[in-house]
């Protein structure tokens, strides 16, 4: 048995959504939940089916945390390390990216992107292997608390690297797109 239709808007607003971006979630338009809300139509059982089939597959996907999902071991380089050691480590540990740190605290991060790019700029490989990579380094990834939940981290993670997660001001791991994998078993 279904829930009642006016557990639509409760459980949208609930998840932060839009009627829009439920609209696009389920495969209905914008318009459709617009007048299910306003009760200005009464749907079919399959319509009404396949948007509270959407809302507990949102739901259960806001029910992840960062804490589930992070690398617990972070590999980092300080900022007045080489370009060379910020290579060799993301060889060895098989990452495409390093935070920075100055002592304790994130300063910024270091890609394979950002790598290339400068190579790729005409430098000579003997010169920038001997920068510091606080000399090419880019901003810090962002931070978040452990209970942050996976929407949030798929947000984050469409324009950054990776993402810190920090517990009580301590930081816990790392979660990469690698890590999302781990919600698809």
């Amino acid at each position: 048995m279904l829930p009642e239709i006016e557990e639509i808007e409760k459980r949208r607003k609930n998840l932060g959504l839009t009627q829009k971006s439920l609209a696009a979630f389920c495969g209905v338009s914008q318009s459709l939940i617009a007048k299910i809300e306003s009760k200005k139509v009464s749907p079919s059982y399959y319509v009404v089916k396949k948007i509270f089939d959407c809302l507990e597959s949102l739901e259960k996907k806001n029910r992840i945390t960062a804490e589930q999902i992070l690398t617990p071991k972070v590999v980092y380089i300080r900022k007045e390390e080489k370009v060379s050691k910020a290579i060799r480590l993301m060889r060895k540990h098989g990452y495409s990216q390093l935070p920075v740190f100055n002592g304790r605290t994130f300063i910024g991060s270091v890609s394979e992107k950002t790598i290339l790019d400068q190579i790729s700029k005409g430098e000579k490989p003997s010169e920038f292997l001997n920068k510091k990579v606080e000399d090419i380094m880019e901003d810090v990834f962002p931070i978040v608390t452990e209970k942050e939940p996976l929407s949030s981290i798929l947000t984050l993670l469409q324009n950054n690297h990776a993402i810190i997660v920090v517990k009580k001001g301590k930081t816990i791991g790392i979660i990469t797109k690698a890590d999302l994998l781990k919600v698809a078993r």
